[in-house]
């Protein structure tokens, strides 16, 4: 697609690889130009999954574009964070032209890969070409539900592996047991049937739902192949998850430390929608020590668990969130806005959580239905949870009242963040004037 026109200036972008590794040259011209630009704020946006770079400038471009007239005197600059993440294309972008969102045509009722997913597949995982057109084999052919399955499995486990070594392996997990991350997904080692057939389950059922008719769910078609093709979904998402926590410590995190040491002065605003959300607060952790240049967060339907940022876990007091207090290091608040409406977090995300504890967890909880979302549910579902002092906000509040100047604040965003179909609901629904409103409230930007 052509390249779209940005709807702000001044406008970087900043490209980080898979192991946060930054483009040297786009990253060192942003600390230089910053400062002779006379930015005072900068507002730094880390996408979710886009399937490429037009798409995820577009995003940044219609988020951005109600801002300076939200705030006209301020001396703002702007940032778009550039990873490898993508987007499986039968899941729409509200408000998007079809081409931006490179959605699939219509298959019918076979879940297959069409051409725009196989092609943002090979795109974010490069060298696995032969994995991907046999993925994209058996799903299109659906031989048998026995031995096709667990081959099917198995290529998924082959496509998102990583370098045993690699500095990916220390950015999986959420939460920490005794200190300890959690260890590889069920979901990629368990028996392949069983865990497919829990996401046919959950989606079948969330299809019913959708139709509006009253028992519906009950009698809804289970198809093991649907669940196979939503372990691919969730397989990769899990991958984007991963590279999110390594780009925000390893990339972008020393990216905003170096800007501190040219540019004191120059106050950050870290703002990610979905896996971007894990990235801006993994960058957290990544700043170099003393830096308290970054006035604030603002998480657009994280995905990623909503107990991150706990010193406990309710239901284990032994086990903390990975990013226990690092909201500390913001000199300003922590922001998750979130909305009932994003089914991708609030009915498939627990289930994968679930699905990625060891067995024993996922034995202990199978079929205990909503208690899945309380243990294992998302920041954009329902914000953070378990830190205490977190204060809880309407967005029409958060908007029209002075926000706290440092902790955990969570914002119903539901009056807007509505709209969007089966399978992500909401989730990518968050190019709205008032949602720009809480990211300048929240680095009370003047």
């Amino acid at each position: 697609m052509t390249e779209p026109a940005m709807s702000v200036s001044p406008y970087w972008e900043l490209t980080f690889d898979a192991d946060g590794d930054a483009d040297g040259r786009e990253r060192d011209r942003w600390i230089e130009q910053v400062p002779r630009r006379g930015v005072r704020d900068l507002i730094v946006f880390a996408h979710g999954w886009n399937n490429d770079r037009s798409g995820a400038t577009l995003l940044c471009s219609r988020f951005f574009e109600p801002v300076p007239d939200l705030a006209p005197t301020a001396r703002l600059g702007y940032v778009g964070v550039m990873w490898p993440s993508m987007r499986f294309s039968d899941e729409p972008i509200p408000d998007f032209p079809r081409s931006a969102a490179t959605v699939d045509a219509a298959t019918g009722e076979r879940p297959v890969l069409g051409k725009n997913t196989r092609h943002a597949l090979l795109e974010v995982f490069p060298g696995r070409a032969t994995v991907v057109e046999q993925l994209a084999r058996l799903l299109d052919q659906q031989p048998d539900e026995g031995v096709s399955l667990e081959e099917f499995g198995r290529l998924v486990r082959l496509l998102v592996e990583i370098r045993p070594q690699g500095p990916q392996n220390s950015f999986t997990a959420d939460t920490l047991a005794e200190g300890v991350p959690e260890g590889d997904p069920e979901m990629l080692f368990g028996d392949t049937a069983t865990v497919c057939g829990e996401f046919a389950r959950e989606l079948a059922g969330a299809r019913a739902g959708d139709s509006g008719v009253p028992g519906a769910a009950a009698f809804a078609p289970v198809r093991l192949w649907d669940g196979a093709h939503e372990l691919l979904r969730q397989a990769t998402y899990y991958a984007m998850k991963r590279r999110a926590g390594t780009v925000g410590e390893r990339g972008l995190g020393r990216a905003i430390g170096l800007l501190a040491a040219a540019a004191p002065d120059v106050r950050v605003h870290l703002v990610g929608h979905s896996f971007g959300g894990r990235l801006v607060s993994f960058a957290l952790r990544g700043l170099p020590p003393g830096v308290r240049t970054v006035k604030s967060v603002t998480l657009l339907q994280g995905a990623f668990s909503h107990y991150a940022f706990a010193a406990r876990l309710p239901h284990d007091t032994r086990s903390s969130g990975v990013l226990d207090g690092q909201y500390h290091r913001i000199d300003g608040p922590l922001v998750c806005c979130y909305s009932r409406f994003d089914s991708a977090l609030g009915t498939v995300y627990p289930l994968a959580s679930r699905m990625a504890g060891d067995s024993r967890a996922v034995a202990a909880d199978f079929g205990l239905g909503r208690a899945l979302g309380a243990k294992w549910g998302a920041m954009g579902h329902d914000g953070v949870q378990a830190v205490p002092g977190t204060r809880s906000l309407t967005l029409a509040e958060a908007v029209r009242t002075r926000l706290p100047v440092s902790g955990c604040v969570n914002v119903d965003a539901a009056s807007v963040v509505r709209r969007g179909g089966a399978p992500s609901g909401a989730h990518s629904d968050i190019c709205h004037r008032e949602l720009a409103q809480v990211v300048l409230a929240a680095g009370r930007v003047r």
